[in-house]
């Protein structure tokens, strides 16, 4: 068993545990519940950088990246960077993160925010509106096509924008549908956690323009954007290479400047 799977088979207890303790009409009465959200795709279509910033204190593969920061410290020095949109990590086991992160980050910043987590059901997505999110992330290599279809269709009558990843032909045949904005490319396979921009490269073609494409995982120098800019990519996911400074938000401003 893969590390994917383990974390799908603790995301499914993890939802039918908080199904228990908090109802969705209590969801519900968020007040960001009926709060317009703000388009990420539209944001990056207009963009000359396309940077979307991460907020992530660990990962599987690499344990602690940094504990050092807030999160308003972080999320406040990306949008001070000009990045269009962050990616706020919610998944407590692997990750470090929890929905108290989305929910500082909303108070925090007035760009668009992605919940980046491993959504398996609906619940998830109610949870992503209540605390501030304006996107969510659905990953291709743990839905079905009917799966993928009903859950991003439910996403988008709450108003949230869908980023789906995919990370090889199979799961973009299966996943390519009306109700997405964008489609991202992992460069890191989840599987063995190997990382190359060629995934990225090789897919580019086979994405519809209709979807905004995105490249995520691995890019940590303004030389990668230029390589994937041609290939059609409009927005790129940095986490690890922001985290990993002193200061990420500071990070994020050199970077973006030198794009």
């Amino acid at each position: 068993m893969n590390i994917l799977d383990k974390i799908i088979i603790d995301k499914k207890r993890e939802v039918i545990l908080k199904k228990s303790i908090i109802p969705v009409s209590q969801l519900e009465t968020s007040v960001f519940f009926g709060k317009q959200t703000i388009s990420l795709s539209q944001k990056l279509r207009e963009s000359n950088s396309g940077i979307i910033a991460e907020h992530k204190r660990r990962s599987p593969s690499k344990s602690i990246i940094n504990n050092n920061f807030t999160v308003e410290e972080v999320v406040k020095g990306y949008e001070d960077a000009g990045a269009c949109g962050i990616s706020v990590l919610t998944d407590g086991k692997y990750f470090g993160g929890s929905l108290d992160d989305l929910l500082l980050a909303r108070a925090s910043v007035n760009i668009p925010l992605l919940r980046k987590e491993f959504i398996v059901d609906e619940y998830q997505i109610l949870e992503a509106k209540a605390h501030g999110a304006d996107l969510i992330l659905l990953i291709a290599a743990v839905l079905t096509r009917e799966e993928i279809k009903t859950l991003s269709e439910f996403a988008k009558n709450l108003g949230l924008e869908v980023l789906l990843e995919v990370h090889n032909q199979e799961e973009l045949e299966k996943s390519i549908m009306p109700s997405l904005d964008m489609i991202g490319v992992n460069n890191r396979n989840l599987k063995t956690f190997e990382v190359s921009l060629d995934f990225s490269k090789e897919l580019a073609s086979q994405i519809p323009n209709d979807f905004v494409k995105v490249s995520e995982s691995g890019i940590s120098s303004v030389e990668a954007i230029q390589e994937l800019k041609p290939y059609g990519y409009k927005g790129f996911l940095i986490g690890e290479n922001f985290m990993k400074t002193d200061n990420a938000g500071q990070a994020a401003t050199e970077f973006i400047k030198q794009l």
